[in-house]
């Protein structure tokens, strides 16, 4: 009986081995190293289409070998604060901005656009567009419409000045309310660094590396500047003689300036400005923090020139594809030595052969 239970037994397990269905994989998927992490996925076997290139020139920059990024790094140690590093060094802030500017005071007798079409390359020139051509090809698709929903709604006619913070978290918070509204130059005018809150590391959210920042030791300097690139100077200032920002006409070109968090703007500041301006206080309390006050004065600036002139972002279709060059060299190393080995093969193309 014993025996006639075990090949039973053994029979069943045979059959319903025979029964279970084997799964084979249909496909066996190889994901190709990437030039950046920023990059969609690319199949590399059973002929599964790559991502397409704009040409044949930015599928050329997609297929060489980036060389490795320089030692030099804009990224502080983890211990410090980004924005606290880049308004310590100065060099830093220079580096963040990569198409070549205009100089610093000439505004063209227009309005004022701060970039030309080209990037240097170590001699080497290459225009926005070729630019655009290049990096294509990894940036995801995702990553660049956003890019071009940002670029469609950026503008430098109206730019904030903060003058004389002692704390690092506030100027972050309006480089953070800065990016968010679409105001794209950030000025920042004697930084005070002896006193700051050190826990802040997180309350810009990277605004900065999306923002065009210029840092000033004179506020004399800073406002002439302004001034050559054809904005009025407006100081929040709670006086007899300060207008209502309500008031005001935004689609002006204007340079917004605020104080520190304790002693308001500067006599200088004040004497040197074209107009003195308010938020019209409702309570008990005469000011707001600063950087209240300013997400507040670049918010109705913004909606007031939305309503005069149908939109904040003013940029011309020229403008608009250099700044998205800018931003599109800002997104990553691997995009400055792409534009680099671009510019080599140019050159190399244009170099007639003996």
């Amino acid at each position: 009986m014993a025996a006639c239970k075990t090949l039973i037994h053994t029979s069943l397990s045979s059959i319903g081995s025979t029964l279970r269905p084997q799964f084979t994989p249909l496909l066996n998927l190889r994901f190709s190293p990437l030039l950046s992490p920023n990059k969609g996925l690319r199949i590399s076997q059973n002929n599964v289409p790559h991502r397409p290139h704009a040409s044949i020139a930015a599928a050329e920059a997609a297929d060489f070998e980036a060389p490795p990024p320089p030692t030099e790094t804009l990224d502080p140690p983890e211990s410090l604060d980004t924005v606290e590093h880049l308004l310590t060094h100065r060099d830093d802030v220079v580096k963040l901005m990569k198409m070549e500017r205009r100089r610093r005071g000439c505004g063209g007798g227009g309005r004022w656009f701060p970039y030309l079409d080209r990037f240097n390359c170590g001699g080497a020139y290459v225009t926005s567009g070729e630019i655009l051509e290049a990096v294509d090809p990894i940036i995801m698709d995702v990553r660049k419409e956003r890019f071009r929903n940002v670029v469609r709604n950026r503008s430098y006619s109206v730019c904030l000045v903060v003058e004389g913070l002692g704390d690092f978290g506030n100027v972050s918070a309006v480089f953070r309310s800065a990016d968010a509204l679409g105001i794209q130059s950030v000025h920042v005018l004697s930084c005070d660094a002896s006193k700051r809150y050190r826990e802040n590391r997180h309350v810009s959210m990277g605004a900065e590396k999306w923002l065009d920042i210029e840092l000033w030791d004179s506020t004399q300097e800073c406002f002439e500047v302004l001034t050559s690139r054809g904005y009025r100077i407006a100081t929040t200032h709670v006086g007899m003689d300060a207008v209502s920002i309500y008031d005001m006409d935004w689609s002006c070109p204007t340079a917004i300036v605020v104080g520190n968090e304790n002693r308001g703007i500067s006599d200088e500041a004040l004497d040197l400005s074209d107009l003195h301006c308010s938020i019209p206080m409702k309570g008990m309390v005469d000011s707001f923090n600063v950087s209240v006050a300013a997400g507040i004065l670049m918010h109705h600036a913004v909606c007031d020139r939305t309503s005069r002139l149908g939109s904040h972002g003013d940029l011309t279709p020229e403008e608009n594809q250099i700044l998205l060059a800018e931003f599109s060299l800002r997104h990553s190393k691997n995009s400055i030595s792409i534009a680099h080995e671009y510019a080599k093969r140019k050159a190399a193309l244009l170099t007639p052969r003996l």
